[in-house]
């Protein structure tokens, strides 16, 4: 009897290049959504600390997308 359990692939399912599109017409959404309320936060938190070294709003904006795109790709 042939163990078929041990002869598993350890390459990744190839991705379809619609995936990819799609995943970026996500994160554009989702980037420009998030890009007012990074902004608010980054003065917010500038005039708070009186210094503009922090992370930049686009910064802020481009991590959140990277955040919640995924999200929704694995829900």
């Amino acid at each position: 009897m042939t163990d078929m359990t041990s002869n598993l692939s350890t390459e990744a399912p190839k991705k379809r290049s619609g995936e990819k599109t799609e995943f970026m017409v996500y994160f554009a959404i989702i980037f420009v959504a998030t890009l007012p309320l990074a902004c608010l936060t980054w003065a917010l938190a500038a005039i708070k600390s009186r210094s503009f070294t922090d992370k930049g709003p686009m910064a802020r904006a481009w991590t959140q997308a990277r955040i919640i795109t995924p999200m929704i790709f694995n829900a």
